[in-house]
């Protein structure tokens, strides 16, 4: 493709429960298209995708209200979770686009730098990640336990972009590698970055939520870290095995100390220690069986092949 022209620009935005939330987020995402149309950086064609993911509040409302050649709608039949409203958009727009963005609705990730994108894009770059250089709306507790997130993934094996959540720009042909993957267990911070191609970031402070509350507590943010590692890693089934190898080391040489007791006459005492190892080691085979069972899962819900998502409206 020529990147001397102006690229047609897909913004992908997922909804959920975002009456509140919404109009700011149009105004600025409209006024956004149209101030980098005229700066000579996007086609006047290019236009935003809003993904309601199921809200039972007036998101899907306001969706319809905005709807015009610049601003489309897609409901989901129920609430399929944030990765798959994402894939929804992103199928949606492809083909329709040089290259699309996908930003959160509550706009804490910068849209003011959606034309560094751009021209990182017009410059050569695939894939343009949208990295957080401060965390000034989150409190120190999502600081640090973000900071584990990453870590830990890292140290398993999982490749991914420090500080990056969705918000990233894919070009045309990154954004038809990335919908080949066809696996149910979506986790796009993990996939994205196997795509290869040329790739490139920009930072930006990551800002205050305006309205409406997030959708990530700490439950979830649990679950979704699950997720990445189980779907992109298998350092923890090894981990088991090796934990194994070490506690049959460790029965090993209890045993030869037994047998040194047993053999120089002395009575081998320890009713209490023998219950702590027993439960100790009962512990350690439940969380081995859990660990296998989340993989024996996925691959239960990878072989059914079952519809990612359903589509249940367009304007």
């Amino acid at each position: 493709m020529d990147r001397e022209r102006r690229i047609r620009l897909a913004l992908v935005v997922p909804c959920f429960q975002e009456e509140s939330a919404l109009p700011r987020t149009n105004d600025v995402l409209t006024s956004l298209l149209l101030k980098m149309s005229e700066a000579g950086l996007v086609g006047d064609d290019s236009y935003i995708v809003y993904v309601d993911d199921g809200s039972t509040d007036g998101t899907w409302g306001l969706i319809s209200g905005y709807a015009c050649c610049r601003v489309k709608g897609i409901r989901l039949s129920r609430n399929f979770g944030h990765q798959y409203a994402l894939l929804a958009g992103m199928e949606y727009v492809a083909g329709n686009c040089d290259a699309c963005v996908t930003i959160d609705a509550d706009l804490q990730d910068d849209p003011s730098v959606i034309p560094d994108m751009v021209r990182a894009y017009m410059d050569g770059s695939e894939i343009v990640y949208g990295v957080r250089s401060k965390r000034v709306g989150d409190g120190w507790f999502k600081r640090h336990s973000a900071h584990c997130f990453y870590t830990t993934l890292r140290h398993l094996g999982v490749e991914c972009v420090y500080d990056h959540a969705d918000f990233r720009l894919l070009g045309r042909d990154a954004l038809s590698a990335l919908l080949e993957y066809g696996e149910r267990n979506v986790f796009l911070r993990g996939i994205v970055p196997k795509l290869g191609y040329r790739q490139s970031k920009v930072y930006y402070q990551r800002g205050e939520r305006k309205a409406g509350s997030s959708k990530y507590p700490l439950g979830k943010m649990i679950e979704f870290a699950g997720d990445g590692v189980t779907s992109f890693s298998v350092r923890p089934v090894r981990m088991l095995f090796w934990l194994g190898v070490v506690f049959m080391m460790a029965a090993l040489l209890v045993g030869i100390y037994v047998m040194a007791r047993y053999f120089s006459g002395e009575t081998i005492e320890g009713w209490t220690s023998l219950i702590l190892s027993i439960w100790f080691c009962t512990g350690i085979l439940l969380i081995g069986l859990g660990i296998l069972g989340e993989y024996v899962g996925k691959m239960y819900v990878e072989v059914k092949k079952r519809p990612r998502y359903n589509i249940a409206e367009t304007v």
